[in-house]
């Protein structure tokens, strides 16, 4: 009987056996396949076949196709502002336009908005987003759709290499980072008008690490970020978002270091900042963290100072208090005479995919850009057009000239749009999740003010 019984020491060493086969295979489940893991560019269902376009929001645009240096098509969507756009679309705000005497100074007046959306659905899923930025502070809008994603060709990955552009004097840093490439910002800056604007990044989740990547490589071209949820680091997130793989997250070769990448990027660029606080996905101590590299944007230090607060950032912000624990707060940091100006702002109720529809978001987001054209020294309008509009001649709808009354008034109207339209993306993904945002668009509707 004892002849058909293994031995301790075999039976050890099956085990070990089994468990090294089945750790390697783990292994190499992770390493080759987390681009699957990261990049569910297919979910939702039909993510990748149907796109919604602009138009069925009601706004006028450019289907722009943009071939990126290794030969991969990307489809993208080009809403560029124009004088007459109150008179032809009922949700467009009013701006003062008298000073302009053709179209392009005008388009050229107005910020120019470069999307980038989370990891996933497509960028056809963020359209009512667009449609604020739009429409309610009529700024110009670029939405990218990365590679791999809705209808562009290539799959996703994080690559980057160094591309001239056809007309110099520019160099800028082309990452080829896979569904998303900076791409789009040469499209910008080769634009005969939108060249000549204020380049805004607004990030959500894994779109904030782009932006920062893109900001970092081109720091002279970027005007202003715009950050919601965002990590970072995908190898410090990957133990909350996939606890099970967490002893493995080394092997996470997509890395997208935004934490240091944030000291690249000039301390005289504005950034916002919205984190929300029920993220079930990002913790807020990754944002947290963020808010502290930019915080010591401009510092000199030693290169393993740096280093030890990459490594503890989150684990020293986790048992801070940082900017409040309750309802819409903020920190602002002010240096000096120089412009610089960074703001951040918690959400006691936003989760990662409904952040962008509770009470102050949009109004924060409408204050910042206002606040641009004041630290870039805007040209002040002299004159008042006379216009007998339902919508009137309203300084507070230019974003670059407003009291804090007609500002309140405009924010208003925005959350308005918001409500009435509601924001999917990432929520198709759980019936939970869209249930979660339904109720936040009433909460928004029902209090009726930012």
């Amino acid at each position: 009987m004892s002849g058909f019984l293994p031995s301790l020491e075999n039976f050890a060493k099956g085990t070990a056996a089994t468990a090294a086969t089945l750790g390697t295979l783990g292994a190499g489940l992770l390493w080759y396949g987390q681009n699957y893991l990261i990049y569910p560019s297919a979910f939702p269902a039909g993510s990748r076949t149907e796109v919604s376009l602009p138009s069925e929001y009601g706004m006028p645009y450019k289907d722009v196709e943009l071939k990126t240096p290794d030969n991969v098509l990307l489809r993208c969507y080009a809403l560029i502002q124009s004088k007459s756009l109150p008179d032809t679309h009922q949700d467009a705000m009013w701006v003062d336009d008298d000073d302009y005497d053709t179209e392009d100074e005008f388009i050229a007046s107005r910020p120019t908005v470069i999307m980038f959306h989370g990891n996933g659905g497509n960028h056809g899923h963020r359209l009512p987003l667009a449609k604020i930025f739009y429409m309610r502070m009529r700024c110009n809008v670029f939405m990218l759709s990365y590679r791999g994603y809705g209808l562009s060709e290539g799959s996703p990955s994080e690559k980057g290499i160094v591309h001239r552009l056809p007309r110099p004097p520019f160099w800028v840093s082309v990452c080829l980072c896979a569904h998303w490439t900076c791409t789009a910002l040469n499209y910008v800056l080769q634009h005969p008008v939108l060249a000549k604007t204020f380049i805004i990044l607004y990030g959500q989740s894994i779109g904030g690490a782009v932006s920062i990547d893109l900001a970092s490589k081109n720091p002279t071209k970027i005007s202003a970020l715009i950050l919601e949820n965002t990590f970072t680091s995908l190898p410090n997130l990957v133990p909350h978002a996939l606890p099970v793989l967490g002893p493995v997250s080394f092997l996470c070769h997509q890395k997208w270091d935004s934490i240091n990448k944030i000291p690249l990027i000039p301390a005289t660029t504005p950034m916002l900042m919205l984190s929300g606080m029920e993220d079930e996905i990002v913790p807020k101590e990754h944002m947290r963290a963020l808010w502290e590299a930019v915080a010591r944007r401009g510092e000199k230090a030693s290169s393993s100072s740096s280093g030890k607060r990459s490594a503890n950032a989150i684990s020293s912000l986790s048992a801070s208090s940082s900017a409040g624990a309750s309802g819409v707060d903020e920190v602002k940091w002010d240096k000096g005479k120089t412009s610089e100006r960074a703001k951040y702002m918690e959400f006691e109720h936003g989760g990662h995919n409904d952040t962008c529809v509770q009470p102050g978001y949009w109004g924060a987001i409408n204050e910042f850009v206002t606040s641009l054209g004041e630290l870039k020294g805007v040209k002040q309008k002299k004159s008042v057009k006379k216009k007998s509009s339902p919508r009137g001649p309203d300084p507070a709808q230019n974003p670059y000239r407003s009291n804090a009354a007609m500002t309140a008034r405009r924010n208003m109207a925005m959350e308005d749009h918001a409500a009435q339209h509601s924001y999917r993306s990432n929520a198709d993904m759980s019936a939970a999740t869209t249930g979660r945002i339904l109720g936040a668009e009433e909460r928004v509707a029902d209090q009726g003010r930012f």
